[in-house]
C-alpha cells in the first residue's frame, strides 16, 4: 500500500504530537513494523523540536511534515521557513569518546537520527529548509 500525507505544524510541540499520532495511525493501517514507526516518530520528535527551539525567528510559522510510503520505504520530509540550517553539515559531531558526565548536554539528536534512518538529505530552496529522511520498511 502507498500513502502520501502532508501535515502542518503551526502550534508548537502540542501540534507535533498530532503529527506523531497521525504517523502511528497510518503505520497501523498499512501494517508497518512497530520498530519502523518508533524510529520515524523518534526522528520527527527530535528534529521537529530542534526546528522549534533553534530555527526560531519572528517569521517562523510554517513547518510542514510530508510523509510518503511505498512497499520498500517510508520517506519523511520536514520543511520550514526557519533560519538556514543543514543538520548534515552544520551540526557538530558529538563527542562519543568522553565519559557521559564530562559531555555537554545536548548535541546527540542529529547523530541519533542519522543512526536511525537509512538515508538523509538536506536542501535550502526559496527561503525554506527541506530535510528528507528515508526509513527502510524492512529494518
Amino acid at each position: 500500500m502507498s500513502s502520501h500525507i502532508t501535515i502542518k505544524v503551526n502550534d508548537g510541540p502540542a501540534d507535533l504530537e498530532r503529527v506523531l499520532n497521525a504517523i502511528e495511525e497510518l503505520g497501523e493501517k498499512e501494517g508497518w513494523d512497530p520498530g519502523v514507526v518508533f524510529k520515524i516518530n523518534l526522528a520527527l520528535e527530535e528534529l521537529g523540536l530542534n526546528v522549534m527551539s533553534h530555527g526560531y525567528h519572528p517569521d517562523l510559522q510554517d513547518i510542514q511534515v510530508t510523509l510518503s510510503s511505498s512497499p520498500d520505504a517510508i520517506t519523511v520530509e520536514i520543511s520550514d521557513n526557519g533560519l538556514p540550517f543543514d543538520p548534515l553539515s552544520d551540526a557538530p559531531e558529538p563527542d562519543l569518546s568522553s565519559p557521559v558526565e564530562d559531555r555537554p548536554i545536548g548535541g546527540l539528536g542529529v547523530h541519533l537520527v542519522r543512526e536511525l534512518m537509512s538515508s538523509m538529505s538536506y536542501r535550502r530552496e526559496h527561503g525554506r529548509n527541506y530535510l528528507c529522511l528515508v526509513a527502510s520498511r524492512s529494518d
